[in-house]
């Protein structure tokens, strides 16, 4: 019986802070929220995927687990014989040949029957599950055990890279991050493609062990072919890889070549097998490329996430920019005299006889404002009502054009143009923004009246407040407030002209100019707060599809942090 591949002591190999650190930079990576369409993204998300897969299938696992079997991933084109490959190196048929692509559907890992718990327990490609059969799920491989393979060495089939199915494609992306060894393969008719020597160069890259087999080759061909690839490897960096021939020739009936034509293959991957000390260089060779590879990727990542913040920052500061200015306008709007005019300023002068009263605010405030008294108004309810309804549209007019301004601003940007394409409307004012406007008008209409009534309750005031009435000395204060004259005092009242001199001057002989300017503030600011919520709620709008800022902030900081806590480690070893 043969026994299962030892396990030599993982701190012989790794500290555990190299490991500990590595599993933080791998929770770091996936944790990293690209979510923003800048310029590049679609790159830096590849990125991302590329670090999250190799650090959680492949490095943090093998690492914890680093006398596994040598996990040996068979890839290539297209047509380029890996499944028949990996039938002759077993000597059986495991996994499904034919002309019909992708042949390869399900991946087939195969083993040693005394290897099977390396694998079933999930130390090794922990994310992908397994199946003892073909299947059409996604993310899983075929486990089969063979006797006739060797223990410490695994032999995985994997899908085509440059696959019609883009599922098979990312599978195949995937187990060629999780090989110790990458046996790549290809033919005299694809040998020269470009997609396999991109993946070859993203492999030199991580410094990744590579073994090249150029299969389906006539022997006519076999020694052009052959010196011409070996040159390509030199020019890609790649002149150290072994490199294998397999002759053009039939498979028998399950699918096997005959046994002198994949000798060159079976006999190295056997040695490795019997040779502990290689498997292990081999291992450690992939695990420091890719460890290296990853930090490397990890601080360009790093990158990618300052954009998403700076660009995240930009949306939101021409949101708030557009709001914080239509609350800005709208308030001067409100208090600058433009209240007062049309409906409102033809119901004021009634309400006050404009006529003989107006005449005699250029001699004095005194004689008008005792006649004010005696000659009640008929009722400001008409006035109340037309500056409610001012105020009401002017609210809905700045909300709709704010909205507009906002929209305009993310348009000009590809990250904000994607938001608007996700979220549409937003270029509009929120559909219940009517109802909410003439709520801020009634209720703020409301509050003066309260602010009105307290003050009148003071017994210097009662008297001439009950003779005015809340109503009449609400609207006066109102109308104090839209024209902005609550600063006015003594004589200034008379010149300052125009309507709210009479209001003004009805307040400050029931409540004293000091009450007058103190109400007409707090009145001011009371609709100020309203506007704010108003327009700080329709700027959420925006801001919600926004990446919270804390999230981004702590999210920076976590994968600053790992990559320090991997380099540390890294840093002590290699002194």
């Amino acid at each position: 019986m043969t026994e299962p591949t030892a396990i030599p002591p993982r701190e012989a190999v790794v500290e555990d802070g190299l490991l500990q650190g590595l599993s933080g930079l791998a929770a770091a990576v996936v944790a990293t929220p690209l979510v923003l369409e800048v310029p590049g993204v679609e790159r830096d998300r590849a990125l991302q995927r590329e670090v999250a897969e190799q650090l959680g299938d492949y490095v943090v696992p093998r690492l914890e687990n680093i006398g596994a079997p040598l996990l040996v991933v068979v890839g290539g084109s297209t047509g380029a014989g890996k499944s028949t490959l990996v039938n002759s190196i077993v000597g059986r048929r495991v996994t499904a040949t034919g002309v019909l692509r992708p042949t390869t559907r399900t991946p087939v890992l195969v083993h040693h029957p005394a290897d099977t718990e390396w694998f079933r327990s999930g130390r090794i490609l922990p994310e992908v599950a397994r199946t003892g059969s073909n299947s059409r799920r996604a993310n899983t491989i075929r486990q089969v055990a063979c006797s006739t393979l060797w223990p410490g060495v695994a032999v995985l089939d994997a899908p085509d890279f440059d696959s019609i199915d883009e599922t098979n494609r990312e599978m195949a992306e995937q187990l060629l991050g999780a090989a110790d060894l990458w046996l790549f393969v290809t033919s005299a008719a694809r040998y020269a493609d470009q997609v396999p020597w991109d993946y070859l160069r993203r492999a030199a890259d991580r410094d990744a062990s590579i073994a090249v087999v150029l299969d389906r080759t006539s022997d006519d061909a076999l020694v052009e072919v052959r010196r011409h690839l070996a040159r390509m490897l030199s020019e890609h960096d790649l002149a150290d890889v072994a490199l294998f021939s397999v002759p053009e020739s039939t498979p028998d009936s399950e699918g096997v070549l005959p046994a002198g034509d994949v000798a060159q293959v079976v006999t190295w991957l056997r040695m490795l097998a019997d040779d502990e000390a290689q498997r292990r260089a081999i291992v450690l060779k992939t695990l420091q490329g890719a460890i290296l590879h990853d930090i490397e990727a990890s601080r360009r990542l790093e990158g990618a996430l300052a954009r998403q913040v700076d660009a995240a920052e930009q949306l939101r500061k021409d949101v708030e920019s557009v709001y914080v200015g239509a609350h800005r306008d709208l308030m001067t709007a409100a208090t600058d005299g433009t209240m007062l005019r049309g409906e409102v300023l033809a119901r004021w002068q009634d309400f006050v006889g404009s006529g003989e009263i107006f005449r005699k605010l250029e001699r004095t405030v005194g004689s008008w404002r005792d006649r004010l008294f005696k000659r009640r108004p008929t009722s400001p309810d008409e006035v109340e009502e037309a500056a409610l309804s001012g105020l009401h549209l002017m609210i809905l007019d700045r909300a709709e054009r704010a909205a507009e301004e906002a929209a305009r601003a993310w348009d000009g940007s590809e990250p904000g143009r994607v938001l608007l394409d996700r979220q549409r409307g937003l270029d509009r004012a929120s559909r219940d923004v009517r109802v909410r406007a003439e709520r801020i008008a009634r209720e703020w209409r409301e509050a003066v009246f309260e602010l009105v009534a307290e003050q009148g309750a003071d017994k210097k005031s009662k008297a001439r407040a009950l003779s005015l009435g809340v109503n009449a000395a609400g609207v006066s204060l109102m109308v104090v407030v839209f024209a902005g004259t609550a600063g006015l005092t003594g004589a200034e009242v008379g010149i300052a002209g125009g309507t709210a001199a009479a209001g003004q001057a009805v307040l400050n002989a029931v409540f004293g100019d000091q009450a007058v300017r103190s109400l007409a503030e707090q009145a001011g600011r009371d609709l100020s707060r309203r506007l704010e919520d108003l327009f700080e709620s329709e700027a959420d709008r925006y801001l919600a599809l926004l990446p919270d800022p804390n999230r981004l902030e702590t999210a920076q900081w976590q994968l600053q942090a790992a990559i320090g806590a991997v380099d540390k480690p890294r840093g002590r070893r290699s002194r």
